[in-house]
């Protein structure tokens, strides 16, 4: 449902969206509407998007916006990044309420995972 002036899409670049749907299909179980050749949409996965047909690539060393995704099996979501073709740019590491781990998906955008639980 749509709220107001609540957050409610939000928009990626990508290189390569073929191999960026693919990843975010196996690690996270997302579905994609495609919106022609240059822009494909997810919804239901806690905030709606997209990705355009873009070189650049959003990473916090740049000053991007971090988004970052809850797990209760950090380790099994690693696994599922590093299988899916993800690259570990920061390892599993403690923070004031859990551990974490960075990560860029096949077309560079950099996203994290969190949790609570016991590593």
């Amino acid at each position: 449902m749509n709220e107001h002036e609540k957050l409610n899409y939000v928009e990626f670049s990508a290189s390569n969206l073929t191999e960026t749907k693919a990843f975010f299909i196996s690690v996270f179980g997302w579905s994609f509407e495609d919106f022609g050749p240059e822009y494909t949409a997810f919804s239901g996965e806690g905030l709606d998007g997209g990705f355009f047909k873009s070189e650049q690539s959003s990473s916090t060393n740049n000053g991007a916006a971090l988004l970052v995704f809850y797990s209760s099996d950090l380790g099994s979501t690693l696994a599922k990044v590093e299988k899916s073709g993800g690259k570990i740019i920061r390892p599993i590491f403690p923070f004031p309420g859990g551990h974490r781990f960075h990560f860029t998906e096949p077309s560079g955008n950099e996203f994290a995972v969190w949790s609570d639980a016991r590593v």
